[in-house]
């Protein structure tokens, strides 16, 4: 009998340890991760998978979406109930499709841009290495980013697609998870700073279950904004900067709150709005900007004009600033990839580090003279 009864226990035994495990996450977390500077999502680790939740994928967002990753080598031992999430993922991916250019240096950074099987309006992709990929047709057209062609997206089967939500009613989002493919919401351009916006690499390296690399990067990218900050701080002279242009007679320029401000405020300038605090852009009057901004010493990012003689032809009244008369307009829009993507429109977010060092330049050429700007130029 006492056999028996042993045999049976042993029968037990190897029945659990074969048995998938359901795991109960409150439980389960050993560590949570929250970052020096983005707000928007943490990631919490056990032993056998992470969970990572996105907590402002858009701004007054009342939602938060939560995604459990799961190692591929712990599939077949780990049964998740579905319910608790947004979406499960098998790491490391292996095709993705992502919706911004703002999510394509992450992924050649982390060295995985061979992952992306589908982007939605390629033209806009100004990187050489991904262009090649398109080119080599190893990444598909996929229409708009606001009516993405499912059609050709379900054929390409991506196991997760890595989508940005404005208000969270986007219909094809909606389609593309009632198929089974995750959507993960990326919340990287809903950040306050700029070294936040950056620090979403962090999101993609728990991904492709590069982490520690994820993590140098941003390091290396920190350090290099901070130590060109230091430079920029002790110019003495501070130059007055403009920025924006009329839409409609509206002129649209940063708040003093925004990302843009900070890189500004970073530089060492003197911003002639940093006072200003308000959620988006500024939208003022020509009236208003010329009064304040009239001997501003430089203009940055007058809107999409791309030539002086452009600038006048949209209105004269350009014409009377003095950044105008005096050549001072510096302008990212005509540094472009062989199909128009404008590349600050790509890199910039990434790249905070850059961004910050060309607008020292621009405004203290001393301090950097060895420098070349990636982004910035002066108007033509």
């Amino acid at each position: 009998m006492k056999k028996l009864l042993l045999f049976i226990a042993l029968l037990g035994i190897v029945a659990c340890k074969n048995e998938p495990k359901t795991l109960d996450n409150n439980k389960q977390d050993i560590a949570v991760s929250h970052f020096k500077y983005a707000k928007g999502f943490h990631i919490a680790s056990n032993k056998n998978f992470k969970v990572l939740t996105i907590k402002n994928p858009w701004p007054k967002s009342e939602k938060s979406f939560k995604y459990a990753l799961i190692p591929r080598e712990n599939l077949a031992t780990l049964t998740l109930n579905r319910n608790e999430f947004d979406g499960i993922i098998t790491t490391p991916v292996e095709k993705i499709v992502v919706t911004s250019t703002t999510h394509i240096p992450a992924l050649e950074l982390l060295e995985v841009e061979q992952t992306l099987v589908g982007f939605p309006g390629t033209d806009y992709v100004s990187s050489k290495k991904t262009r090649a990929l398109i080119d080599g047709e190893k990444i598909r057209e996929l229409g708009k980013n606001e009516g993405i062609n499912t059609e050709v997206l379900l054929e390409l089967q991506p196991e997760v697609v890595v989508g940005f939500g404005i208000d969270g009613n986007n219909k094809t989002f909606e389609t593309i998870k009632k198929s089974g493919i995750p959507v993960m919401y990326n919340g990287d351009w809903v950040e306050t700073s700029p070294l936040a916006k950056a620090e979403w690499i962090k999101f993609f390296g728990a991904l492709f279950n590069k982490t520690a690399k994820a993590d140098s990067i941003f390091n290396t990218i920190e350090k290099n904004y901070n130590q060109a900050k230091q430079l920029a701080s002790k110019v003495k002279r501070t130059p007055t900067v403009l920025s924006g242009a009329l839409h409609k007679d509206v002129w649209y320029l940063p708040s003093g709150t925004s990302p843009e401000a900070q890189l500004l405020k970073d530089a060492n300038v003197n911003y002639l709005w940093q006072d200003t605090a308000a959620e988006g852009s500024l939208a003022l009057s020509f009236e208003a900007v010329f009064t304040k901004a009239k001997n501003a010493d430089i203009w940055l990012s007058p809107s999409y004009y791309n030539s002086l003689e452009n600038l006048k032809k949209a209105n004269e009244h350009y014409t009377q600033f003095d950044a105008f008369k005096n050549k001072n307009i510096y302008s990212f829009v005509n540094i472009t990839g062989p199909t128009g993507g404008v590349t600050y429109y790509e890199k910039g977010t990434a790249r905070p580090d850059l961004v910050l060092k060309d607008i020292i330049k621009v405004c203290h050429p001393n301090v950097l003279p060895n420098y070349q700007t990636h982004f910035f130029k002066p108007l033509p």
